[in-house]
C-alpha cells in the first residue's frame, strides 16, 4: 500500500489534536488513521506515585521512539499495529492496546515528533504549529484540568519546571525540520486549506 505520511508538531497546548480532529471531519475515515507519539510514554508503574507526578514527560528520553519508529514503518508497509494505551492520570501503561489501520493518509501528531531526526525523515510532509507560550499554557491548564484530573497547581508549577525549559531546548528548536511552519489560531480555516494537498495525496496513495 502506498501511504502519504502527515507530520503536526508542535508545543504543549499549540493545538495539535485539535487540527487533527478538524482534518478528520473533513476526510473519509477510510481513508486515514492517527499515530499520536504520546501513546509510546515510558511506563513508570515501577515507581511510587508522586515520584511519577515529577518525572519530566518533556523530554525525549521519556517516550519509547524505538517502538514508534517500528509501528509506524510498520504502517508504512501495510501492516495494522496495536498501540498500548497509555494512562495519563497515573502516568502508567493501561495493558491495553488500540489497533492503528494502514490507511493512505497517516496523521502523526506530537510535541517531539521533529526532534527525532529519525521520525522526521519517514514524513512526507510536516507543519509546526507556533503559538505563544501564554496562550500554551493557558490551553495546558484546561486540558490537564478538566481530561487528566490534575489540579492546577500541579499543572503550573509542571508547565515552568520542565515544560517550558523541554520545549525550548527541543521542541522549538526542532522546527526548522518542518517543511512549513503555521500559526496556531484558526483550525478551521487551517485544515480547509490542509485539504486542497492532503485530498489529492490520499487520492494519489490510495490507487498506488
Amino acid at each position: 500500500m502506498d501511504m502519504f505520511v502527515f507530520g503536526i508538531c508542535g508545543g504543549s497546548g499549540a493545538g495539535k489534536t485539535t487540527l487533527t480532529r478538524r482534518l478528520l471531519e473533513r476526510l473519509d475515515e477510510r481513508d486515514v488513521s492517527v499515530l499520536a507519539f504520546d501513546a509510546y510514554y515510558r511506563d513508570l508503574s515501577h515507581l511510587p506515585f508522586d515520584e511519577r507526578r515529577r518525572g519530566n514527560f518533556d523530554h525525549p528520553d521519556s517516550l519509547d521512539s524505538d517502538l514508534f519508529l517500528q509501528h509506524l514503518d510498520a504502517l508504512k508497509h501495510g501492516i495494522d499495529v496495536d498501540v498500548p494505551v497509555y494512562d495519563f492520570s497515573t502516568h502508567t501503561l493501561t495493558g491495553r492496546f488500540e489497533r492503528v489501520e494502514a490507511a493512505p493518509l497517516l496523521l502523526v501528531e506530537g510535541i517531539l515528533l521533529l526532534a527525532f531526526t529519525d521520525a522526521a525523515e519517514r514524513l512526507d510532509y510536516s507543519i509546526f504549529i507556533d503559538v505563544p507560550e501564554d496562550v500554551r499554557l493557558r490551553r495546558r491548564i484546561h486540558r490537564d484540568v478538566t481530561e487528566r484530573a490534575r489540579p492546577e497547581d500541579h499543572v503550573r508549577r509542571q508547565f515552568a519546571a520542565t515544560v517550558a525549559p523541554m520545549h525550548d531546548a527541543f521542541v522549538q528548536p526542532s522546527r526548522h525540520r518542518a517543511d512549513r511552519i503555521v500559526a496556531g489560531t484558526g483550525a478551521d480555516e487551517l485544515a480547509d486549506e490542509l485539504m486542497t494537498m492532503l485530498a489529492p495525496a490520499t487520492a494519489a496513495a490510495g490507487a498506488g
